[in-house]
């Protein structure tokens, strides 16, 4: 593959193809970016470092890197998911000159090799590190839609969270193994014309939410799956689940909501609230200090009930989509 170099005349940087570097090029890089994940979000990124090194290693993991001086100093990596490809991470080392514009160019790179890929019809990204607009210029550039997103946190030991009860017809029980195939319909269901499925197309068909939960449950891609801070709302009389919260760890204590979502036809019963209110409960007696969760800034009632039950915003954050 043909390399290109940076505009900085003072430190020229070359962008290669990831699959020439293994994990001894790029170990001190995401020890950094680990660093970076536990500064900025209070999340243990090394399980997630490890897992992509192990892909590197095998050389099947496509993306850019930035080679400064023989050092590797920046990485992005992508993946395909049938036509559609998906932005899996960007990282450049603060010590270089111009970071910002070092994403950049990987990003321009990254862009234009998936939207030139034959077959590859939409494009997501979901770059939780980066704060607002702090790398929308290639994007927006590129045609993608913009969508903000709020990172959300709450010190557990909140009063606030004992104050309700869900309707006595509901039983908010922890999660089962089998919930797994009924919960990828519950998610359908609950995402149908919601912003959300626009963000990200598995919501839209069954098996889409299947993949989406088998990323969720069996990879550490964004924390290991908590069963036990887990939850499902049952609606006792018809004894079918109405609404699920999945948990993950992402530090010794600290744990990350990855999803909730209840029924159109059941909500504005507390139960979204209930199934919360069970998952910190449960963390707290484990003795977590923190959860958190992310929310699309445009789902106003949902941003409204977790700042209710208190959760405080701390950072704002872009998804990209392209659509051919």
């Amino acid at each position: 593959m043909n390399k290109t170099r940076s505009n900085s005349v003072l430190t020229p940087v070359e962008i290669l193809d990831l699959r020439h570097f293994g994990s001894a090029e790029l170990r001190p890089l995401l020890e950094r970016e680990a660093a970076a994940w536990a500064q900025r979000m209070n999340w243990d990124y090394r399980s997630s470092a490890e897992m992509i090194l192990r892909y590197l290693d095998s050389k099947i993991l496509p993306g850019y890197t930035a080679v400064e001086d023989g050092r590797v100093v920046g990485y992005s990596f992508f993946i395909y998911e049938g036509s559609k490809g998906v932005i899996g991470d960007l990282f450049a080392d603060t010590s270089v000159n111009n970071p910002a514009r070092l994403q950049e160019e990987m990003l321009d790179h990254v862009i234009e090799t998936l939207q030139q890929s034959p077959g590859t019809q939409r494009i997501e990204a979901q770059l939780l590190l980066h704060d607002l607009d702090e790398i929308s210029e290639p994007f927006l550039r590129s045609g993608f839609r913009q969508f903000p997103r709020l990172f959300m946190g709450l010190r557990l030991g909140s009063s606030r969270l004992r104050a309700q009860t869900p309707p006595p017809q509901v039983l908010i029980r922890p999660w089962q193994e089998q919930d797994f195939q009924p919960a990828s319909s519950i998610i359908t269901a609950a995402y149908h014309g919601h912003i959300d499925s626009q963000i990200n197309d598995q919501y839209r068909s069954v098996a889409g939410a299947m993949r989406f939960l088998n990323n969720i449950v069996r990879f550490p891609g964004c924390g290991t799956f908590d069963p036990g801070s887990s939850f499902t709302a049952i609606y006792r009389p018809t004894n079918s689940i109405v609404g699920v919260l999945l948990c993950s760890r992402v530090k010794d204590d600290v744990g990350h909501v990855t999803q909730v979502c209840v029924l159109p036809e059941y909500r504005n019963r507390r139960i979204a609230q209930a199934m919360i209110e069970s998952c910190a409960q449960a963390l707290e007696r484990r003795k977590f200090s923190e959860l958190s969760l992310t929310v699309t800034e445009a789902n106003t009632r949902a941003v409204e009930l977790y700042l209710r039950l208190g959760f405080l915003k701390q950072r704002v954050f872009d998804a990209f989509v392209w659509e051919e």
